[in-house]
């Protein structure tokens, strides 16, 4: 039994060595290779050579031109609408106070309706603040864009404050624009 276990390690000896180089040459392998510079395009040339109708085109199609945008017109929801009628209804009666107060809820459900700066605006007209209404006017006109009606009515709201303000000739260019398109 020893001499036959002694010639087993005999031949089992060198393999060792070989497993091990083995290894070494499979983990070589895993290795990442150096990364290789892609290469750079080349300019084009003067000639143009001649390609074939079938090869597929390398360069990307051009991009349509995008349709402007369509005009839109901005709308109150329910709970608006009926705030800016009760503040038209106190702007009748003279109650300033209200009608602010009103369209500042108003506001407050839809910060962005440009038709609710400008009649804060006319509110503001009415209270002899025309700072204030020049304010309210210039944002309503940042927030119309595309809607024509109310553009025009926030720049009619602009144009009476900047004249209340003696801002007239500014008044008259902006009363030039607005109503020449």
């Amino acid at each position: 039994m020893v001499q036959r276990y002694r010639s087993l390690a005999r031949r089992l000896a060198p393999a060792p060595l070989a497993a091990a180089l083995g290894a070494t040459l499979v983990l070589a392998g895993c290795l990442n290779p150096a990364p290789r510079p892609e290469p750079l395009p080349s300019p084009p040339s003067a000639v143009a050579s001649p390609e074939p109708p079938s090869a597929p085109s390398a360069a990307p199609a051009p991009q349509p031109a995008r349709p402007p945008q369509p005009l839109r017109e901005a709308h109150l929801s329910p709970a608006t609408r009926s705030l800016v009628a009760q503040a038209h209804e106190q702007l009748a009666r003279g109650d300033l106070d209200g009608a602010s107060l009103t369209l500042d809820r108003a506001l407050r459900i839809e910060p962005n309706s440009p038709l609710i700066w400008s009649q804060l605006g006319k509110v503001r007209l009415a209270e002899n603040d025309a700072h204030q209404a020049e304010v309210c006017a210039r944002k309503a006109i940042a927030l119309a864009t595309g809607d024509r009606a109310a553009q025009t009515e926030a720049d009619r709201v602009l144009i009476d404050a900047l004249r209340a303000q003696g801002h007239n000739q500014e008044a008259h260019d902006i009363e030039g624009r607005a109503f020449m398109q």
